[in-house]
């Protein structure tokens, strides 16, 4: 007569439900890892690539300033030190065989231009009446010279490499100078 628990064949035991139900988990938790993990890392890694084209495209598709910072990597090849608490910063990128420009517009306070000035090269004696940034950059930018502000310019040149700076200055609030920059570099 057969023990309890062993097939009438004489093959291996079978197994008590504890021990199916413990496999079946295994396997469960198997499939999640193999399939489901790797699947939510497709859609996750989608979404970012889609948002990532976005923001290229965004970039590209820009025709003049538009809100916000430039990158570290921007401000740095570009020599233009925005500081660190200004408000209204706004960018735009131009890039050709040529010559690269950097056009930033910012708000800051009178300490914070002089810090500006300083890091540039130049200083808030260098600042003469009117508008130091050409018509075509401008234009490129979207920026328009009102008449009845009170417009300070200066031009930083220096020897290539490096950029040079076009820095017009809105002092018509002296508490709140707003500034527009255009860097020129020339690979």
């Amino acid at each position: 007569m057969p023990r309890q628990g062993a097939p009438a064949d004489g093959g291996p035991p079978a197994e008590d439900r504890r021990h199916v139900v413990r496999r079946r988990w295994l396997t469960a938790i198997i499939i999640v890892l193999l399939i489901g993990v790797p699947a939510g890392y497709l859609v996750v890694s989608a979404e970012q690539s889609r948002s990532s084209g976005r923001d290229k495209e965004a970039k590209v598709a820009a025709h003049q300033v538009r809100s916000g910072w430039p990158s570290r990597v921007q401000r740095s090849i570009y020599e233009v030190p925005v500081p660190d608490w200004s408000s209204g910063v706004g960018f735009y990128e131009t890039n050709n065989w040529r010559t690269s420009r950097l056009y930033v517009q910012f708000t800051t306070n009178p300490v914070d231009l002089d810090f500006f000035l300083k890091a540039i090269g130049s200083s808030r004696s260098e600042l003469t009446p009117g508008v130091s940034v050409g018509e075509r950059d401008a234009h490129v930018a979207g920026w328009s010279w009102a008449p009845d502000r009170h417009w300070y310019g200066t031009t930083h040149d220096q020897p290539d490499p490096r950029p040079t700076q076009d820095v017009t200055v809105d002092l018509t609030d002296p508490a709140k100078p707003r500034v527009y920059v255009v860097s020129t570099a020339t690979p």
